[in-house]
């Protein structure tokens, strides 16, 4: 299976930023499948995956989206912290490490809090006012990724509560 960690946002906060990408050209991300990764599994089995999650013990937290970024080179528009939050931080650490314990090959570039919300899209003459959010944490998920000439589908397999 190809599994990610990710952290999903209400859907109040989904659509949200799905109105925000509207107001730009590029292929937006599907509503339901906008989310903040946390670690990139590739082909996997869940089983090491889940026992590596259950042993983070990370608090809760309110994610702020309050920066918007185009980025040339990739052609894609994301949105996300200004800074990586500390409590996001200690979260990636810790899942990262419990990975790494369990033998998982994770990538060696730092972590960039970043949620896709436009692929293939054209340099924008400007990035639209962006309303601040806080999206609140209580939760990471396990998830499997399905690719298809339709696009991504993303099909949650665990959620790990936070403190």
């Amino acid at each position: 299976m190809r599994l990610f960690f990710a952290l999903w946002p209400p859907a109040k906060t989904a659509h949200a930023l799905a109105q925000w990408a509207r107001q730009l050209q590029g292929a937006p991300t599907a509503e339901e499948n906008i989310h903040l990764t946390l670690a990139f599994l590739g082909e996997a089995e869940p089983g090491p995956a889940h026992n590596a999650a259950r042993r983070v013990q990370a608090r809760r937290q309110a994610l702020p989206i309050e920066a918007a970024r185009y980025v040339k080179r990739n052609r894609m528009v994301w949105v996300g912290p200004a800074a990586l939050p500390p409590a996001l931080a200690d979260l990636v650490h810790q899942l990262h490490k419990s990975l790494r314990d369990a033998a998982f090959v994770l990538e060696e570039r730092p972590f960039a809090a970043h949620v896709t919300l436009l692929r293939k899209a054209p340099p924008p003459s400007a990035l639209p006012p962006l309303t601040p959010l806080d999206w609140p944490v209580n939760e990471f998920l396990l998830v499997r990724s399905r690719t298809s000439p339709r696009g991504s589908t993303y099909e949650p397999l665990e959620r790990y509560s936070l403190a």
